[in-house]
């Protein structure tokens, strides 16, 4: 891929990468899956042992895509490496997948949570939230096409609510009475150990909790600072993640202990109730909605980008390909983007079962490429050893294998789950329909050799 004069610009400064990055991680799921890994470890120890390996896996991967990001930017990101590594068939797939469901459906069933939350102030009638989930992707689609200055703007704001709200949470979780003084005994760190079964639930929770920090590597052509940036991007969020993720449990096990947390439906209502009264249980809703608006516009932002990345790469999806340099962005593809995500939406309010399925469960397409690009590491060491590497994964091959293994074990949880739920089928077709596509731009692309 050559360079041209309209390819992305070094637009973006590190406070606003960074800022996308915990957009995309720190959404609705801080505010559920504590209650859940609480309830599965049933010990105060385990519990935050599960987060800190959560972390420590994340951190891996990062380190990875720190390297990848600093030998090959560009804004193609995961697309582009897995294009260098494995050609650019595979590639196609998997950014297929993400244009099609992956991305796109994200953005959808988040803007229904959003939509949710404001039916409770606005009711639009009978399709409430899906009319203001149409709203906020056209709303927030067209934030991102006005320019990336605009975009990185808007999210650092909103991320900076959504942090002030996490922290209001925290210190009402440690400034109510202890909960294991008042009514239970002093908890016992690693009394006992759950099975080694019910460990890798967790995990699985917790690594779906701190996901989308692998989006960085869309933003490796952008940061201000060349490609060493990246990791400092990488860094910064996942510290400022693990320590909100960190501070959010422990103050929730001292306010609920670990049975009222393990029990508890919506233990951040709970505990700013405590502490706040009415209005408190009132702000978890507003901070629901804000990290949902916060990763749909992070998500918009990285998965048009992928789009970008196709474009310049097949002669039939050129127009994919076109960066509007002035305003730092991919237009055509933001409004590929939207229209997927819309038709999304509307097949949603009819179907939710099956809309939520066939998100759901594409987990194990994209862990499986997840474990394509923790591989790319050692191929593309391999086969370009003459590139320069400004940044390098520490303790090599160590770091990698360990990422390459916590991908290949999370897609065949999600494989096992899928197949639970007898919705293997839906990662099949959507494969298969990738597939077909990949086999008509080859057959035009023949066609144009010999025209």
């Amino acid at each position: 891929m050559d360079a041209r004069s309209d390819d992305p610009r070094h637009l973006l400064h590190t406070t606003g990468a960074v800022a996308i990055v915990v957009g995309i991680v720190v959404g609705a799921g801080i505010f559920k899956t504590p209650a859940m890994v609480a309830g599965i470890t049933q010990d105060h120890g385990w519990l935050i042992a599960v987060w800190l390996a959560g972390a420590l896996v994340s951190l891996a991967g990062a380190l990875c895509y720190a390297e990848l990001c600093a030998a090959h930017p560009h804004a193609g990101g995961e697309y582009h490496f897995l294009c260098r590594a494995w050609g650019k068939h595979l590639a196609f797939l998997y950014a297929w997948s993400k244009a099609m469901v992956i991305n796109t459906g994200s953005i959808a069933l988040l803007a229904y949570v959003f939509g949710d939350y404001m039916t409770r102030v606005v009711d639009l009638g009978a399709h409430s939230s899906a009319l203001w989930a149409v709203a906020i992707i056209i709303v927030l689609t067209v934030t991102n096409i006005l320019g990336l200055t605009i975009a990185a703007r808007l999210q650092t704001a909103m991320v900076l609510l959504l942090v002030g709200g996490l922290a209001a949470v925290v210190v009402a979780g440690f400034a109510v009475p202890a909960a294991g003084l008042t009514t239970q005994q002093a908890p016992t760190w690693f009394a006992s150990t759950p099975p080694v079964g019910m460990l890798g639930l967790a995990m699985v929770f917790v690594l779906l909790t701190f996901g989308g920090w692998n989006e960085a590597a869309y933003l490796s052509a952008e940061v201000h600072g060349g490609p060493r940036a990246v990791a400092r991007v990488l860094m910064l969020s996942l510290s400022l993640i693990t320590a909100l993720y960190l501070l959010a449990n422990l103050a929730l096990l001292h306010a609920l202990g670990l049975a009222g947390l393990a029990t508890s439906k919506a233990a951040g209502a709970e505990v700013l109730g405590r502490h706040f009264g009415a209005w408190g249980e009132r702000l978890l809703g507003v901070l629901v909605a804000l990290a949902a608006l916060t990763s749909i516009h992070s998500t918009m932002i990285v998965g048009a980008r992928s789009n970008y990345a196709l474009g310049r790469d097949w002669a039939l999806l050129r127009h994919l390909g076109r960066w509007q340099a002035g305003r730092g962005t991919p237009v055509n593809s933001h409004v590929l983007q939207m229209a997927i995500s819309l038709a999304l939406v509307v097949f949603g309010a009819f179907q939710a079962d099956g809309f939520e399925a066939m998100v759901e469960f594409t987990a194990p397409v994209f862990w499986t490429f997840l474990f394509m690009v923790g591989l790319a590491v050692f191929r593309l060491r391999r086969r370009h050893p003459g590139v320069a590497r400004p940044f390098r994964v520490p303790l090599y091959p160590l770091t990698p294998l360990l990422f390459c293994a916590a991908c290949a074990w999370l897609a065949w949880s999600s494989v096992s789950y899928a197949a639970i739920r007898a919705a293997v089928h839906v990662s099949l077709l959507v494969m298969l329909a990738g597939l077909v596509v990949l086999g008509g731009l080859l057959l035009h692309e023949r066609l144009a050799r010999h025209a």
